[in-house]
């Protein structure tokens, strides 16, 4: 089964007092990056999601959001004293200046001063934090299992997308060798004409280095050693998709070993149909090695 590195799930819950959201969402990457940004009030509940996505998952750049809000803070909120202490000092300071510049102030209402940062302390107690972090950790069981399914959902579809396009590569790959033997005649023609002129021209040339040169032409124009390799990697891609775990990286080695034989191939062609073809299977190799970019 083929995972994709992209997903998304969201979720809503609510227990004690407490409502929160959940987003879960992934894109590519060259390995697993986990960002979390969760409330570091609740003990160890960093820790548990990180463990769970961790051993969920092997690739991707990873983004977990979850928002906390208690249902009645303004009940359970404590003053913080200090806080209260230097926003006072500071409004005394502001009204100070305020007369010595002639400028009269509105005095600030209690609302006001609750209103200002720090003045309240909307934390709950630590059991309460303890039992609402047990909570969040089994409720994102379920948050967990709806963005595997949909990385497994959008995997399936990519092993199909991959399929299909290893089969254009396949069938491009046997129509190369087709023309690659098609085309033998006019090869061997040409060296013919190559070595009478090479003959033509041969006092003083070493006999063995004659042999080398012609033999080194023969070579270049061979693509079947391409098409064997080819047809090899073909083979290693189909067995690849039937492998369970990640294995992009292996994918993605492995795109730029059809690359370099496609490449190769063209270069090596000597022939418009077969440098057609070539190309071809160039750009079937290029839009499967973006596919690739997307599996775990």
């Amino acid at each position: 089964m083929v995972n994709s590195m992209t997903g998304f799930a969201s979720g809503l819950g609510a227990q004690d007092g407490f409502s929160w959201s959940w987003e879960l969402r992934a894109v590519n990457a060259r390995g697993l990056d986990l960002r979390l940004r969760v409330p570091d009030w609740l003990p160890g509940l960093e820790q548990a999601l990180r463990a769970s996505l961790g051993g969920a998952m092997a690739r991707g750049a990873v983004t977990l959001n979850l928002r906390l809000a208690r249902d009645d803070t303004a009940a359970h909120a404590q003053i913080d004293s200090a806080a209260l202490a230097a926003a006072l000092h500071n409004l005394n300071r502001i009204e100070h200046e305020a007369r010595v510049a002639g400028v009269t102030l509105a005095s600030p209402t209690a609302v006001d001063l609750m209103a200002l940062r720090g003045v309240l302390n909307a934390a709950p107690e630590v059991t309460d934090a303890e039992a609402l972090s047990k909570a969040l950790q089994v409720d994102f069981k379920q948050i967990l299992k709806d963005f595997l399914e949909m990385r497994a959902s959008e995997g399936a579809s990519l092993a199909g997308i991959i399929t299909t396009q290893l089969d254009e590569i396949d069938r491009l790959t046997c129509l190369a060798a087709d023309q690659a033997s098609a085309r033998l005649p006019k090869v061997e023609q040409v060296l013919r004409e190559n070595l009478a002129k090479v003959l033509e021209n041969s006092d003083g040339v070493d006999e063995g280095r004659l042999v080398q040169e012609l033999a080194l032409l023969a070579v270049k124009a061979d693509v079947m050693e391409e098409t064997d390799r080819l047809k090899t990697h073909i083979k290693a891609a189909r067995a690849l998709l039937s492998e369970d775990g990640p294995r992009g990286r292996k994918f993605d080695f492995l795109m730029q070993e059809f690359n370099r034989e496609a490449n190769t191939l063209c270069s090596k062609s000597q022939d418009s149909d077969l440098t057609a073809t070539g190309l071809d299977l160039k750009a079937v190799i290029d839009q499967m090695r973006e596919q690739i970019q997307n599996v775990e």
